[in-house]
């Protein structure tokens, strides 16, 4: 048997890592042709080997593909030190969220000095009230490496909290409950849930979703009474169709259960009297293919958003008695220019979400009188909802963030129109947004169509084609991705950068229409669109090709990785995170978790159609022998939602391909999953080495 080629790139790596990256060789992956036949095609994929996590041979792989990034980029840890601290000393250590009240307790969450994760705490009948810390996750976590909490709900007497945990970072949470007038933790402990659970007003009976073990699909609704096995616990709903998942929550009322079943094009819900747990479900209108709706109550009336005959929503109400879809009466008409997103409900007042040529408006209608919009004075921002559990009350709490403006959070009052600013995050150190500058733009893409693009700079630009520029994209699943505050492009920001959002289609910013023109058959629409928004910011001056970064993750990362298969000259590096690149093999795999639940989002390759096409954009698929830019990939051999090895196979097939010099990286977290570090200091390490990656190929050295 030959030495094993992981074992001499190991030995190569540490023999060398303090010399220059030249000498320093990458490790090689075996190859072992296996055949994949569909549709009478045959591929053959010499990397498939790579999808058994338990096979050592695979972990020895990863092993040496972590060694040589930390080899090759040795020379950097200096400047990825100074990025870490430049971006953690930005963040204030000892912080608290705005208290909002919800039946007579005041709950928020804080942060101490150097501690990793948050306090769950609550004050009773006033901000005056002695504290009580509900849980403490820092203690919590101790002795894990990762440590998510999920789905922190108090009983309706505020006697018992339950929350999910999980600690593999595979999104497979177990529950437990703990006794808040004691300090007690409860025996009751439920395994492999989503992590949430939803009290019935008995204040004993809980709810919650069960996964399946293999796909992780969350196929199962459970009843919980607290102090009875779990092994006893009844089966209240099963979603038999591998296409669907389930959830169950409480309308905005208290008053009753909600369970939905939702695919990518349609939807199904049942409820509840919250106060009569041992009574039947009852569905408000049954399944129809490529109906959608969602539910909240108020009154004698369940409000309904959907979209029938309305491609952008409208909202509809139907009298609790009489559900069906002939019952529903319309509120708020369908409107061809604006999509109708979200809504809240108060006694005096409708509050709607909505969003007209890409930019979030919140529209105040009292039942009785003139409605308005409330006004906003940057260009580009985002806002929305925040908590608003009150139905009595003309005071609506909404969140406002921009690409210059930290996370803000105001009261606003309906009446007088009046807003009241209570916290915005806190930048620490020399901050000030009004050394930055954001604004809309707009490339033109090759089908004529306007495409969006969000940026922030410094202030004080030259378009003189010669600074730095990051290109971030997602574009799938109707997902849109707002122009919210980030602390942690500011190190990009102040070394000159152009930082730039594009909104391409697949993307939601501009209505339904603007999604499914970037799904199915549709969708080589969205990488075809974010290599116009790089071509754009070239030819305006923004930046050029060597000096343009582009950036997407999971969907995202399928995003940059298809974008650079068909335009690698467009850029000096391209950052994918955790990325969604083997499409075609995975959309076959229906044991793989989200398969199912997304075929109709990308098709599913079974249909020859849907096959051929996929096969014409699945970055693994179209790795050719050219050159491509510097590249830096990132997994979790956790994850959950891309598996490892999609990008542990681009990568090897990138390497075996390309016939350029320029750097590739693959980075491996072997103790997290999709989301990453569970910590809220724990991500600025992987921020640090993508941009450290960055500037060493621009030559930036500090």
């Amino acid at each position: 048997m030959k030495i094993s080629v992981f074992t001499l790139s190991l030995l190569l790596l540490f023999l060398w890592a303090c010399n220059t990256k030249e000498k320093i060789m990458p490790p090689v992956a075996d190859k072992i042709p296996t055949e994949i036949t569909t549709h009478g095609d045959t591929r053959i994929d010499n990397y498939y080997w790579m999808n058994d996590r338990e096979d050592p041979k695979v972990i020895e792989y990863l092993e040496a593909e972590n060694a040589y990034t930390q080899a090759v980029m040795k020379p950097t840890e200096p400047l990825q030190e100074k990025l870490f601290d430049e971006i953690k000393s930005k963040i204030k250590q000892e912080d608290e969220s705005v208290p909002y009240k919800r039946n007579g307790y005041y709950y928020y969450t804080r942060t101490v000095p150097e501690k990793e994760y948050f306090l769950y705490c609550r004050k009773n009948g006033s901000l005056d009230a002695d504290e009580e810390v509900m849980l403490d996750v820092n203690q919590m976590a101790e002795g894990h490496e990762y440590y998510q909490l999920g789905g922190a709900s108090v009983s309706p007497d505020n006697k018992m909290v339950a929350f999910g945990v999980d600690t593999v970072s595979r999104r497979k949470y177990t529950i437990y409950f703990k006794n808040l007038e004691t300090g007690e933790m409860l025996k009751d402990a439920i395994p492999l849930t989503t992590g949430g659970a939803v009290w019935a007003n008995d204040n004993k009976t809980v709810y919650y979703v069960m996964k399946d073990e293999v796909t992780l699909r969350s196929e199962k609704i459970m009843k919980h009474i607290l102090g009875t096995p779990v092994e006893d616990d009844i089966e209240v709903y099963y979603e038999d169709d591998e296409t669907f998942s389930t959830f169950i929550y409480k309308t905005k009322s208290n008053k009753y259960l909600i369970i939905g079943s939702e695919s990518t094009l349609t939807s199904e819900y049942r409820f509840l009297d919250a106060s009569h747990p041992e009574g039947e479900f009852k569905i408000i209108q049954p399944r129809t293919r490529e109906l959608e709706y969602q539910v909240d109550h108020f009154g004698d009336y369940f409000y309904i958003r959907t979209n029938v005959d309305a491609l952008n929503f409208k909202l509809m109400r139907t009298p609790i008695s009489t559900t069906e879809k002939e019952n529903w009466e319309e509120v708020i008409p369908h409107r061809e220019d604006v999509y109708f997103s979200d809504f809240d409900i108060f006694k005096d007042y409708l509050v709607l979400s909505e969003r007209r040529e890409g930019i979030t408006q919140l529209r105040i209608m009292p039942w009785e009188g003139e409605e308005y919009y409330i006004d906003f004075e940057e260009e580009v921002y985002t806002a929305g909802s925040n908590v608003n559990y009150d139905f009595d009350t003309h005071i609506f709490r909404f969140s406002y963030s921009s690409l210059t403006t930290p996370a803000s959070v105001f009261d606003f009052d309906m009446k007088t129109k009046e807003r009241k600013l209570l916290k915005q995050t806190e930048v620490l150190g020399n901050f000030d947004k009004s050394n930055y500058e954001t604004k809309r733009i707009y490339a033109t893409a090759m089908d004529g169509t306007k495409i969006p693009i969000s940026l922030v700079y410094k202030k004080g630009l030259k378009k003189d084609g010669n600074n730095p520029a990051y290109l971030y994209g997602y574009g799938s699943y109707g997902n849109t991705i707002d122009p919210s505050f980030r602390l942690s492009i500011l190190p990009l920001l102040d070394r000159g950068f152009v930082y730039a959002i594009a909104h391409i289609r697949g993307g939601q910013i501009n209505g339904r229409a603007w999604y499914e023109d970037g799904k199915l058959l549709n969708k080589m629409n969205t990488f075809t669109d974010f290599n116009d928004c790089a071509r754009f910011l070239i030819d305006e001056g923004y930046t050029n090709s060597e000096k343009l970064f582009a950036n997407g993750g999971s969907a995202g990362g399928l995003l940059v990785g298809a974008a650079v298969n068909l335009r690698p000259d467009l850029y000096k590096g391209v950052i994918a995170d955790v990325p969604f690149v083997d499409v075609v093999t995975t959309m076959l795999d229906e044991s793989i978790p989200l398969t199912t639940s997304e075929f109709d989002e990308w098709g599913n390759p079974k249909n020859e159609k849907y096959y051929y096409y996929m096969m014409s954009y699945s970055p693994y698929d179209n790795v050719k022998e050219k050159d491509y830019p510097a590249m830096m990939v990132t997994t979790g051999l956790h994850d959950s939602q891309v598996q490892y090895w999609e990008p542990s196979k681009w990568v090897a097939k990138l390497r075996d391909l390309k016939t350029d010099d320029n750097l590739l990286i693959f980075h491996i977290n072997m103790d997290y999953g999709h989301g990453g570090a569970s910590g809220r200091f724990q991500w600025i390490e992987d921020t640090a080495l993508e941009y450290a990656f960055i500037f060493d190929q621009l030559g930036i050295t500090e």
